[in-house]
């Protein structure tokens, strides 16, 4: 990624993470970026585009987080899948948790048909994927329905961080989920 176009998109999470999509201007992104509205366009056509590149970004480093979480848990003879909400917890304690950008982005942009919201159910559906992929036998319906439920689970305690602030949330829901499992 050229490094204007890759300092626009951090410089625009930082601030969609602190202001919401919709409270964030591109005024303010080009501000606190230091690039001219020219060269914004030269990357984006609009402000759209560039939440989309956001919510990209961040989706590769999601599923990457997790999957690193599920590798090292597997390989340690734990359950991939229960290893999820240890990625959540650390990611709940760390300075760098201000919610969910997907959560975020689908309530700001809540009309089905719209690219941002769209991306944000394909972020939530590819997590769903990757939960059910890490599960083991039960049958399809039943891996199906467990994938689910677990998706629930994470999203449930995502919310419960951000708005209840109970940074102590991926464990309680790890606990729930381990009893999916049994």
């Amino acid at each position: 990624m050229q490094p204007r176009r890759q300092h626009l998109v951090d410089t625009a999470y930082r601030l969609f993470n602190e202001h919401g999509y919709h409270a964030t201007g591109i005024d303010r992104i080009l501000a606190e970026s230091g690039v001219s509205k020219a060269t914004l366009y030269k990357h984006f056509r609009s402000k759209d585009e560039l939440i989309l590149a956001v919510l990209q970004q961040r989706h590769h480093q999601v599923i990457s987080l997790i999957e690193g979480y599920m590798k090292t848990a597997k390989e340690a003879g734990e359950s991939p899948t229960l290893a999820i909400f240890d990625a959540l917890d650390a990611w709940f304690h760390s300075e760098a948790y201000f919610g969910c950008n997907f959560i975020n982005a689908s309530a700001e942009y809540a009309r089905p048909g719209d690219a941002i919201y769209e991306f944000a159910a394909e972020h939530k559906a590819a997590l769903q994927t990757l939960i059910h992929d890490s599960l083991a036998g039960g049958g399809k319906k039943n891996k199906q329905q467990r994938a689910m439920e677990i998706a629930l689970l994470v999203d449930g305690a995502i919310v419960c961080a951000h708005t209840r602030g109970n940074r102590d949330a991926a464990r309680l829901a790890k606990t729930m989920a381990g009893r999916l499992l049994v």
